[in-house]
């Protein structure tokens, strides 16, 4: 399995963890421990989880290499559109250190 990670900088990394976790229970399983900061978003295409801490929400996410464009977006582009407000931006790094997408308000 492949793997890429992103390190959002932002003071609610809890409030968009968990707003992330309910929104996609709508289609897949999820979870979210507001007392851990920690949760998952299971995809049929691999998993994704979550991480609140001080400062930042670190995502990874991981499934086939091929499938890891596709799982970047699903997380990026819906953690950026709860966050227009803050300006989130999610730069995704793969495993092999190779950068992944990127996902910010202005359509990038």
């Amino acid at each position: 399995m492949a793997t890429s990670s992103a390190r959002v900088l932002t003071d609610r990394p809890g409030r968009y963890a968990k707003q992330l976790a309910a929104h996609m229970a709508r289609k897949i399983e999820t979870s979210w421990d507001a007392d851990a900061g920690v949760g998952e978003l299971r995809f049929s295409a691999g998993t994704s989880s979550l991480r609140a801490e001080a400062d930042a929400l670190v995502l990874t996410v991981e499934g086939a290499e091929a499938d890891l464009e596709q799982l970047e977006a699903v997380v990026g582009k819906h953690l950026v559109r709860f966050g227009a407000k803050d300006e989130l931006v999610v730069a995704w790094t793969r495993d092999s250190g190779e950068p992944g997408t990127q996902w910010r308000n202005d359509g990038e």
